[in-house]
């Protein structure tokens, strides 16, 4: 188990903290942090910047991911743009989550809010290492959707 230690920002007092829904949750829960009253509101196909009024320490060797929730990407098409997102463990700056709206009808985003959550990983650095020939394997350079089966048929 690691310490991650946090700061509230000033609009973030008194939500809830972020935290696990269950035992076996991978994710904390991440609120929206805005001020009462001044809900954001996302037409379909609009995405907008939702504050969450918190700021994290990770340790070095580690990141947070910000993720979509199941729920509202099932129920109200609603996800995060950039998922997912990365919270390098040397940003000290308040979180944010990109929302999008794919549903067909708008969306309001409330204060308290749970909008996203945020996953810990740890981090392997790489030495990127330049080769004239690359070692052979079954995929080749094949590219998107080359692994699917061919008796499986058109996907379309």
């Amino acid at each position: 188990m690691i310490t991650v230690f946090f700061s509230i920002f000033p609009h973030g007092q008194g939500l809830p903290l972020p935290r696990f829904q269950s035992e076996d949750a991978a994710g904390l829960d991440l609120v929206a942090a805005l001020r009462d009253g001044e809900d954001v509101v996302l037409s379909p196909g609009e995405r907008a910047l939702i504050p969450t009024g918190l700021a994290i320490e990770l340790p070095s060797g580690y990141e947070a991911q910000i993720r979509p929730r199941s729920g509202l990407a099932l129920k109200d098409g609603i996800t995060v743009l950039n998922s997912p997102g990365t919270v390098d463990a040397d940003y000290r700056g308040e979180i944010g989550v990109i929302l999008i709206n794919f549903g067909q009808k708008s969306f309001a985003v409330k204060r308290g809010a749970r909008v996203a959550q945020l996953v810990v990983s740890r981090v392997e650095r790489i030495v990127l290492k330049e080769s004239d020939r690359l070692t052979s394997s079954v995929r080749g350079s094949k590219g998107f959707g080359s692994t699917e089966r061919e008796d499986e048929g058109d996907l379309k």
